[in-house]
């Protein structure tokens, strides 16, 4: 199949004026079904982030587009939770007269509604949209409130969606063994070594990135990310059975599952289920649908909680995988030097727009021949709108890139043999003393955690300080994560690491890769964010230190723009690091690009 002229698309898929009657729709259904109240998360049955089209349902029901949120309504109140990246956002794209705006973080739904549900009232929900664990808090929330929790057998938005589009039908492909640096047959091994250790009979794997990298496939059922929607049960001998539905399915896939994977169609899973009768099956309460827990229990299996079997070993990548993700980032580099010097050329002029960077730079990723994809809509900011921390560029939007403005744009591409994310924020123009100030102790955060060394244990959540201590210093912080898990020709956000101040307790460990992403946004004028990905290395032994201490590799490749550094705020380190990075930058992506470029790389790579 031949690849879409442009990966990213720029209309406007927001109409808060939709708002009103569909909410009127859907409450007309629950009156019909006996719900006084239905939660309406931003998920799918594989609790993907970002979803196929069918599956959009709070972005219909809300107009709210972003990654992340929920919903709940009740018959005279209805409230949507986001977190910081959406705060402003949720305002423009809803109807806040209909939907009131709610922390997603600190409240959520299920801090919410022991305020607003009744006594005696009965809340829907989707058994297979919601996680074990979620539907868990929201069964805590109802019965805090004299209510009751009730699984809904269909979801009652399908019912009122008229035009709901149909699901998707990619087909899924092999990932070939000199990009993915171990064939299926060793990975679920390795996995069901694991399983017969702790006594497990089965497992169920639900998580498309879990899928795709168990059996090395890919595929094209989700935007940017190549995934194929799919789910797998596990078993401790190492087979297993693949839900894979008969569209999706090839004589070069056959082949290369092998005769130890049992494919059937997506609608023989449940069945699948009850046939685990007396066995112990592992499932994972945060990533999996609470209907799979309650189906295998009717059945009389043992459930065993506990994380999904992949999600360790997946984000641990083997050292082919570290190399092609390498490779990846000096492509994405040279591609985005080749941009950043056109910018640097043609945003004086005062004709760009927003949409217009958006494709130059998407333009010169094809030119490498060896895009598959974006990974994500990038986000093209120009003065306030990069404020907006998950901002995407409309036609209604659009807005002219100024002088004197900052201009942000974090962007990335899929790869067959990696997955990039970085962005950049660049001046045109002339910047205040304040946009260097902060522009400055951005970076100075960002060096910081580009630089830690620390022991064996040490989560995200320890490390996430040493991004936020220069703009802690002056009052200032960030309403997002400092880094996430990235993915090898995957999900450009995988777990289960993280760099953040959210608790979570996997530690960092050798091959993961992260983003390096601190940042600051004044509303209503400018954002700021420096992004790099990383890979943990392994522990090493200090000079006179008494432990091996780990770190990061950085591997993005690309210019920090200097116009916006205040030398004077850096320690000699910290410029030692800066230009370091800069050599290297110059040294690596010199020879693969052209000569105009070429001039303004190495300007762009000056020593401070």
């Amino acid at each position: 199949m031949d690849k879409p002229t442009s990966f990213q698309t720029y209309e406007d898929r927001s109409d808060p004026s939709t708002v009103a009657a569909r909410l009127m729709a859907l409450r007309a259904e629950l009156a019909a079904r006996g719900l006084d109240g239905f939660v309406v998360p931003h998920s799918d049955a594989h609790q993907n982030e970002y979803l196929p089209a069918n599956a959009e349902r709070l972005a219909w029901l809300t107009s709210f587009t972003g990654s992340a949120g929920a919903a709940v309504v009740l018959a005279h109140k209805a409230a949507i939770f986001v977190d910081g990246r959406y705060t402003l956002q949720v305002r423009a794209q809803t109807d806040i007269s209909l939907f009131e705006p709610r922390d997603l973080v600190a409240e959520g739904p299920q801090g919410w509604l022991p305020d607003h549900l009744s006594q005696g009232a009965k809340l829907g929900f989707d058994p297979w949209l919601t996680t074990a664990n979620g539907a868990a808090g929201l069964r805590h929330a109802a019965e805090r409130a004299g209510a009751s929790l009730i699984a809904c057998e269909s979801n009652p938005i399908d019912a009122v969606w008229i035009d709901r589009p149909a699901a998707p039908s990619g087909k899924a492909v092999p990932h070939a063994m000199n990009l993915a640096g171990e064939d299926s047959a060793a990975k679920r091994a390795r996995v069901a070594a694991a399983l017969r250790k702790n006594h497990v009979d089965a497992a169920v794997v639900t998580l498309c990135d879990s899928v795709c990298w168990l059996f090395n496939i890919r595929g094209s059922d989700l935007p940017h990310t190549p995934f194929v929607l799919a789910l797998a049960i596990l078993h401790a001998d190492g087979s297993a059975d693949l839900f894979l539905d008969e569209n999706k399915r090839s004589p070069e896939l056959i082949a290369h599952l092998g005769a130890s994977v049992r494919l059937a169609p997506m609608a023989d899973f449940t069945a699948a289920l009850d046939a685990l009768r007396g066995k112990t099956v592992l499932v994972d309460p945060a990533t999996a649908a609470s209907a799979i827990s309650d189906r295998l229990g009717k059945a009389g299996a043992k459930v065993k909680n506990g994380p999904d079997p992949c999600q360790l070993p997946k984000a641990c990548k083997n050292p082919l995988e570290i190399e092609g993700t390498r490779k990846a980032h000096i492509r994405d580099g040279a591609a985005l030097s080749r941009f950043l010097g056109w910018f640097a050329r043609e945003a004086p002029n005062g004709e760009l727009t927003e949409i217009a960077a958006a494709e130059a730079l998407e333009g010169f990723r094809r030119a490498t021949n060896y895009l598959s994809d974006l990974s994500f809509d990038s986000i093209s900011g120009a003065g306030s709108n990069g404020a907006i921390v998950h901002y995407r560029v409309t036609r209604s939007t659009n807005a002219p890139i100024l002088n004197n403005q900052m201009f942000l744009i974090d962007s990335g591409a899929q790869y067959p043999d990696g997955t990039t994310d970085v962005t950049r924020t660049v001046i045109v123009g002339a910047p205040t003393p304040e946009m260097r100030d902060r522009f400055t102790r951005v970076l100075k955060g960002h060096i910081a955690l580009a630089t830690a060394r620390f022991p064996e244990g040490t989560t995200g959540m320890q490390l996430d300080s040493f991004a936020r201590r220069p703009l802690w210093e002056a009052g200032l912080d960030y309403d997002h994560g400092t880094g996430h898990g990235v993915g090898s020709y995957l999900s450009v956000h995988e777990g289960p690491q993280n760099i953040s101040k959210r608790p979570v307790s996997q530690p960092l460990l050798p091959g993961m890769i992260c983003s390096n992403e601190p940042g600051y946004y004044k509303t209503g004028e400018y954002g700021i964010r420096i992004e790099n990905l990383v890979v943990v290395t392994e522990p090493k032994p200090m000079p006179d230190g008494e432990r091996p201490m780990m770190g990061f590799e950085t591997i993005t490749l690309a210019p920090i723009d200097l116009n916006l550094v205040e030398p004077g705020l850096l320690t000699d380190a910290e410029r030692i690091w800066l230009n370091a990075y800069h050599a290297r930058v110059l040294e690596t992506l010199r020879p693969l690009v052209d000569e105009e470029t070429r001039a303004w790389l190495e300007k762009a790579t000056r020593a401070v």
